[in-house]
């Protein structure tokens, strides 16, 4: 199987989801809870989008696999797509606009190509063998991360401190002591920030693999690293850092070994 290359068709799924879900941001729409105890929100257009990029892909490549956050997986073949129709949907609910589709490809294990679309600020961040890009009113920018080195000079993003408990909590707080600046609530929007040079650190817990495959060939084409707590590949999912440089990386990781 050649190496998928098709830059336009990343475009055109972005298409199709945004065209789900922008009818229904901030709009008063049904809000589901997936979970018993807790609050998972799930929309009709985190669903809408889903059914939207899977009929393209089933249109475009029909041979392939899809893993989706709502409808799960469908398919054997030796190339997976994986969805996140809205990564951040409480971001989404609250009307605030750093949520994104994501949607990625694996091939051999590896994340090849990936999308993340914000149609809202009119932003689409993409990247594979061609390169890491954002596209926007139809012009391209090359994305590059900046070359910060020192802990003490890094910009961190998070989702929630919530989402680190008992002696983990420390190490996060050990190094986010450590960091100039640390944001909260960024969802997959800091990721691409971090492509895009304005942040140097993205460090997250229990991540999925919808929550991240698409992410991970904009950063490593950007020129970061993405890997787990242990330095493995992230496909699968797991605790996440995400860094700008290799000494950064590395920093960050002995912190949060303790």
């Amino acid at each position: 199987m050649p190496e998928f290359d098709d830059r336009d068709f990343l475009l055109s799924v972005a298409e199709a989801a945004d065209a789900a879900t922008m009818p229904l941001f901030r709009r008063q729409i049904g809000v589901d809870n997936k979970l018993d105890e807790g609050f998972d929100p799930v929309t009709e257009a985190d669903r809408a989008a889903e059914r939207a990029i899977r009929q393209t892909i089933r249109n475009a490549y029909p041979q392939d696999a899809i893993l989706g956050e709502e409808y799960g997986a469908d398919g054997s073949g030796a190339r997976r797509w994986v969805i996140d129709p809205i990564d951040g949907t409480r971001l989404f609910i609250s009307g605030v606009p750093l949520w994104g589709t994501l949607v990625g490809l694996i091939e051999n294990g590896r994340a090849v190509a990936g999308i993340m679309s914000q149609p809202f600020t009119g932003e689409r961040y993409l990247a594979g063998p061609w390169g890491a890009e954002l596209v926007r009113n139809s012009y391209a920018t090359a994305l590059n991360v900046r070359q910060t080195r020192r802990i003490e000079d890094a910009v961190m993003f998070s989702t929630s401190p919530r989402h680190f408990t008992g002696d983990v909590r420390d190490r996060f707080e050990a190094l986010e002591e450590r960091t100039r600046l640390t944001r909260f609530g960024t969802d997959c929007y800091g990721f691409c920030m971090l492509a895009a040079g304005h942040a140097d650190l993205v460090v997250e817990r229990d991540l999925k693999p919808y929550d991240i495959v698409a992410l991970i060939p904009i950063i490593e084409r950007a020129g970061g690293i993405v890997t787990n707590w242990e330095g493995g590949r992230m496909e699968e999912g797991g605790h996440l850092v995400a860094a700008a440089t290799q000494e950064l990386h590395d920093a960050a990781l002995e912190i949060l070994a303790g």
